[in-house]
């Protein structure tokens, strides 16, 4: 395991996502309804099971891009939904990523590419040097949504991430055309990672 793993399974397990927001407002961090990655005894009330932790989990690489990205770059997005289902805080790590501009929530399957609707990190300015460690934490509401989920609510968010449609994109460049040249310059994407629910296959 990587030591970016540790930090990701740490942060998982120690319910990280409460930290002090950097690109959204501060995140509640509370454990959210629904049992998932969470194993209860079989003696366990009702209410001890409504109130188990709904976390979501995505690894990023080049390899998960589309086309695939040569780079050394990983990542890992860490999700987690509050008990009333409004508010889903999130926490960002990198390592070994030049010239991070921007990271989205996207809409898609692991084989296309699909528009953004939640943002993140950045924007960012071209060319901003090495990133490695937390990136970003903070919280989306149905108030964050853009692109294709405009209008609807965040339960419409959680459903597709759910259902193993939305990715994480973290998109990186270094302001010298052209683009797509190698690691730290792929605007399209240079790692990325399909959300799933923490626990699942």
């Amino acid at each position: 395991m990587t030591r970016l793993m540790y930090i990701a399974v740490a942060a998982l397990t120690a319910g990280a996502c409460s930290a002090p927001g950097s690109t959204a407002s501060s995140p509640t961090g509370p454990a959210g309804p629904g049992q998932t990655g969470t194993s209860l005894s079989p003696n366990a009330s009702p209410i001890a099971a409504a109130n188990a932790p709904t976390n979501f989990v995505a690894h990023l690489s080049g390899d998960n891009e589309i086309p695939p990205r040569e780079t050394l770059a990983q990542g890992q997005a860490i999700f987690q939904l509050s008990p009333d289902g409004e508010s889903l805080s999130y926490r960002l790590i990198a390592a070994k990523i030049e010239n991070l501009v921007a990271a989205h929530i996207h809409l898609g399957a692991a084989d296309e590419n699909g528009p953004v609707v939640a943002f993140l990190f950045g924007p960012e300015s071209p060319a901003g040097g090495r990133h490695d460690g937390v990136l970003a934490t903070g919280t989306i509401t149905t108030d964050d949504l853009v692109g294709p989920l405009t209008g609807m609510t965040l339960a419409d968010l959680i459903a597709a991430m759910t259902s193993g449609d939305t990715y994480v994109n973290a998109h990186t460049n270094d302001g010298v055309a052209p683009t797509n040249e190698g690691p730290g310059d792929f605007p399209g994407g240079e790692i990325r990672g399909q959300i799933r629910l923490a626990g699942g296959p």
